[in-house]
């Protein structure tokens, strides 16, 4: 018994890729506090609709960072890969007011990048996360509200 428990575990080790699905799926659903959402576009479209979205509802869109093209000119290959650094200071200010800690994760930021499969996916910082990671127990409407609009803005990006 005691040489079948060993064989058992690593069978079921060997399983564990094929009950979570492929391995980027499984990385992309177990990444702590980011939510990740498939896109029907490439990229630099989803960060391109992404980015239209955001400044039509009035947010300030700091940069975007081209991270495979960056990768081209230190003559290195990465799937495409765009982070766009977007925010609304009047909500932000009310946040970093209660936790200043927050400032190092905003303004904002949205990755949109190719896996291995071909597949681009959307992933941001979970709002609900960014609360309890700098322990702002004083703003729940504030985050409310972001969760909100982060939801609807990138459900519009991806689609």
């Amino acid at each position: 018994m005691k040489k079948l428990l060993p064989l058992c575990l690593a069978l079921s080790l060997l399983a564990l890729p094929l009950t979570l699905g492929s391995p980027t799926q499984a990385a992309e659903t177990m990444a702590k506090g980011v939510i990740v959402k498939k896109s029907n576009h490439s990229a630099a479209e989803t960060i391109d609709r992404l980015e239209a979205i955001l400044k039509e509802k009035g947010l300030t869109v700091f940069a975007k960072v081209d991270h495979s093209a960056g990768a081209q000119k230190a003559g290195l290959e990465l799937r495409p890969t765009v982070l766009l650094i977007f925010g609304n200071p009047k909500l932000g200010t009310p946040l970093m007011q209660s936790g200043q800690s927050i400032a190092i994760d905003l303004p904002q930021k949205a990755l949109a990048y190719e896996d291995a499969a071909g597949d681009v996916w959307l992933a941001y910082n979970d709002p609900a996360y960014l609360s309890e990671r700098h322990a702002i127990a004083d703003r729940a409407e504030v985050f409310k509200k972001i969760t909100g609009a982060l939801g609807n803005f990138t459900d519009a990006a991806v689609k």
